[in-house]
């Protein structure tokens, strides 16, 4: 199946806009089983924002980061150990904003299914991965109804092993599946591509 990722987002143009809003990157790291297995983590429930919901590796662009794959690359490392010449970059999907204003960039990546993952006690109360199968079967929890940018969009929500997956996790899983092994998941465009500055072109 990995491979038949690698060949569909070699040529996928993933969709970007432009905002003055900060800048953050996800890994969402597939495991190279036969049925791969996407990383998630369990944000600790003492963290200010996102506390205890269900999230790729990642976080905010600093200064000192040469771009936002470096960013998606060094937070995975800081958050579950995952060393970054481990991971073959596959390359971007679409740009997304977070409900606390955050512009964030998803990075699709393939690991080794040996890469010892451990959770960052300080941000983290759990690492744990998903076999792609159980998305692709699409037997979700239920349908949000999101409110955001004063559009309502409908997101799958998935329950794993007593985890929900869902919001904007939940979205750019649903891009992966249909970009990256053809699912058909309805999905409507984010409001976010609505804008004046609209570019496909990913800019970090």
């Amino acid at each position: 199946m990995l491979t038949r990722i690698r060949k569909r987002l070699i040529d996928f143009e993933p969709k970007s806009f432009a905002s003055n809003q900060p800048q953050a990157s996800v890994l969402i790291a597939l495991t190279d089983h036969d049925d791969p297995e996407v990383v998630l983590t369990k944000r600790s429930s003492n963290l200010s924002t996102h506390g205890g919901e269900i999230a790729f590796p990642g976080g905010k662009h600093d200064e000192t980061d040469p771009d936002l794959l470096f960013t998606a690359l060094r937070e995975a490392h800081e958050e579950v150990g995952l060393a970054p010449e481990l991971v073959e970059v596959v390359g971007p999907l679409g740009q997304v904003l977070s409900k606390h204003g955050l512009q964030v960039t998803p990075y699709v990546g393939f690991i080794p299914r040996t890469a010892e993952l451990v959770a960052n006690p300080g941000e983290l109360d759990e690492v744990f991965s998903v076999p792609l199968s159980f998305f692709l079967e699409d037997q979700r929890y239920s349908t949000d109804e999101i409110l955001f940018k004063g559009k309502t969009l409908y997101v799958p929500a998935w329950e794993y092993e007593g985890h929900v997956i869902w919001g904007l996790t939940a979205y750019m899983l649903v891009e992966l599946l249909n970009e990256g092994c053809g699912a058909d998941i309805p999905m409507k465009p984010r409001p976010e591509y609505r804008v004046r500055h609209f570019s496909n072109d990913v800019k970090d």
